[in-house]
């Protein structure tokens, strides 16, 4: 039981290192919250401050969600309630992180390293959905809400494990939920579009 409670704490409290917030102190000296849309995700640091620095962030916010996964996987394979929760707990922590009172991000990458582990196949076409997306629209909020829906879809579709398609369902909800600022910039015609702003550290932008 103890074993249980140590990994689900080390599960929130890796999905809650607020990686592109250390990532942009650390190369430009600045804080990401105040630039751009104003979250410190994969988005808005490749917008404001590059390609490399976006690609790290959503790489190891992705390793936030798969690693937690993987090891309550490993440790307790038939134990579904258990992996649920780690994979949850670690989505949860990189949204509301302790490191940054609770304020982080909106939980796409870290959602997609916890899907891989889940449920590869439906993750994979999710991913899809979200370039298509992306490419066709110019906005990464578009394509991550795209993918969102696409996942839980499916999942069912592919007949995975029930308690992996409801937690789907719910994580798709979240992230909905977590893109509400963007939905209404997006219905306002002010939504940021994917573009890197080789000048945004040095002028705040619009949030």
């Amino acid at each position: 039981m103890l074993g249980i409670i140590i990994l689900m704490i080390l599960s929130y409290v890796l999905g809650g290192i607020p990686t592109g917030y250390i990532i942009t102190r650390y190369l430009r000296g600045i804080d990401i919250r105040n630039y751009g849309s104003g979250n410190p995700g994969t988005a808005n640091v490749y917008r404001t401050v590059g390609t490399w620095p976006g690609i790290i962030t959503f790489l190891i916010d992705f390793a936030k969600g798969l690693i937690p996964t993987l090891a309550a996987a490993h440790f307790y394979p038939d134990k579904y309630g258990i992996i649920i929760t780690c994979g949850a707990l670690a989505i949860a922590g990189h949204i509301w992180t302790i490191f940054l009172g609770f304020r982080g991000g909106k939980g796409v990458a870290t959602s997609a390293g916890v899907f891989s582990a889940l449920i590869p196949s439906p993750i994979a076409i999710a991913f899809i959905v979200f370039v298509i997306a992306v490419s066709i629209t110019k906005h990464i909020s578009i394509g991550s809400i795209c993918a969102a829906f696409t996942l839980p879809a499916v999942s069912y579709g592919m007949n995975k494990p029930v308690p992996y398609t409801v937690m789907a369902l719910i994580v798709c909800a979240l992230i909905i939920f977590t893109h509400i600022p963007n939905i209404r910039r997006i219905i306002k015609g002010k939504e940021l579009d994917y573009k890197f702003n080789k000048n945004s550290p040095n002028d705040k932008e619009q949030k």
